[in-house]
């Protein structure tokens, strides 16, 4: 029997759990617990977190086991520090001609989170570097738990969204990095009570 499908449909819906916060920080991934929720054997589940571990939604520890990764201010500035970064490099490496790709990114999402993914993601498939891509793909999946709380802490984040958009879509590279700039400096200024957020039970 061919386990691929399986795993597959395993780690796409644990990826979806981790993104909405069903699990903390620090908690325990057993595949053993996990797998008739899944309505999977042990093995597949075993597979799937050993994928998310390669695109750091999960951590194995020398203890063993699986776990989402701990989250401490440091680490998020990091992470806030490491989005800005790439978001400047794609930008940098947009073709001389650009087409317009916003505001459809945003429409029907029903989230920040997600919105904000999707916009992050536009910017960065402008790129001529299709790793900018994919860096930032892995990315939005590691901040979106993040982002989710977010909308809890700050203000504007619509309108600060809308913002990038615009400067998107009309291909105004130098607003575009200030606003990106500005988006993320913002949220490091904030990230002791993000992380604070992040590990609140709801």
């Amino acid at each position: 029997m061919n386990a691929g499908p399986t795993v597959e449909r395993v780690h796409d819906a644990l990826r979806q759990r981790i993104m909405r916060r069903d699990y903390r920080p620090g908690d325990r991934l057993d595949p053993a617990v996990l797998a008739a929720p899944l309505s999977s054997s042990v093995t597949p589940v075993r597979d799937a977190l050993h994928l998310l571990t390669g695109e750091g939604l999960v951590e194995t520890r020398t203890s063993g086991g699986f776990y989402i990764p701990a989250l401490d201010e440091p680490a998020l500035k990091d992470r806030y520090d490491w989005s800005a970064q790439l978001l400047v490099l794609a930008i940098r490496a947009w073709p001389g001609v650009t087409t317009a790709i916003m505001p459809t990114a945003m429409e029907g999402l029903p989230s920040l989170a997600d919105r904000t993914g999707a916009i992050f993601l536009a910017i960065a498939s402008r790129s001529t570097n299709g790793e900018h891509r994919r860096a930032i793909d892995r990315l939005n999946a590691r901040l979106h738990a993040i982002r989710s709380v977010e909308t809890h802490l700050l203000d504007d984040i619509e309108a600060e969204l809308a913002a990038i958009a615009s400067a998107a879509g009309l291909g105004e590279r130098d607003r575009l990095r200030r606003l990106i700039l500005v988006y993320h400096r913002r949220r490091r200024r904030a990230a002791a009570a993000i992380v604070r957020a992040v590990y609140r039970v709801e």
